[in-house]
């Protein structure tokens, strides 16, 4: 079973930046599709392809940045934090391949934005 474990979520200003962080124990993330989710209705937020392709929905481009620190760490840089943003973040991914299939998922992390 692969298990996702994300990190970095807190409480921050409106205006503020949180950098969150993934990791799949015992897997490498290179050559999967990685996407962050949040909320109830998993909205897509990010999506790293594996062939380096990203994918923003509208809210949190300019805003967010999803990259890949190394073979290991998915990353998603928060800037410019609103408290529409506030909701649990998820990472998600599937098997090692070019299509994005989000199997996979995380326990989220909390990320709570204060006006």
């Amino acid at each position: 079973q692969v298990q996702l474990v994300e990190s970095g979520g807190g409480s921050v200003q409106a205006g503020g930046s949180l950098r969150l962080s993934c990791i799949i124990p015992g897997y490498t993330i290179s050559g999967r599709c990685m996407g962050w989710f949040r909320g109830k209705e998993r909205e897509e937020v990010a999506v790293l392809g594996s062939d380096g392709s990203v994918r923003y929905t509208d809210s949190v481009k300019s805003r967010f940045f999803i990259s890949r620190d190394n073979e290991n760490t998915l990353l998603l840089q928060m800037n410019s934090l609103k408290p529409g943003d506030t909701d649990v973040y998820y990472c998600a991914t599937g098997p090692p391949g070019d299509r994005c299939w989000f199997d996979y998922w995380g326990q989220g992390t909390q990320v709570t934005v204060s006006s």
